[in-house]
């Protein structure tokens, strides 16, 4: 029902910014809650934050107070924005939906995948 593209990875230094965008497709995207995990080379993946179908944010405490998540239901279309990134930070980075209000940092709960962007991180 939903397809999720992901844009904006790269090759940063520590201490930069980069600014990830995940456009959705189909017409139902604003009852979907979103998510960001992120997987390293030999690591599973893990839960970076979550947003609801009302806004509310969560955030894993590798991030908190460094990334900020937000969407435009008018765009479908979700963003995670890093700030003070570091090297532990490199990883690809996913977009996930789910059709339900709550936002758990399982992935096996979210329904629909993007396939990814690498993000780099040099110290």
């Amino acid at each position: 029902q939903v397809q999720l593209v992901e844009s904006g990875g790269g090759l940063v230094q520590a201490g930069g910014s980069l600014r990830l965008s995940c456009a959705a497709s189909g017409r139902t995207f604003s009852s979907y809650s979103m998510g960001w995990f992120r997987q390293a080379p030999g690591k599973e993946r893990e839960f970076v934050v979550g947003i609801s179908r009302r806004g509310g944010t969560y955030y894993a405490d590798s991030v908190k107070g460094r990334f900020t998540i937000s969407r435009d239901n008018a765009k479908n279309t979700v963003y995670l924005q890093m700030n003070s990134l570091k090297p532990e930070d490199t990883a690809v980075y996913y977009c996930a939906a789910r059709g339900a209000t709550a936002v758990p940092m399982d992935p096996v709960e979210y329904d629909y995948w993007g396939q990814g962007t690498q993000v780099t991180v040099s110290s």
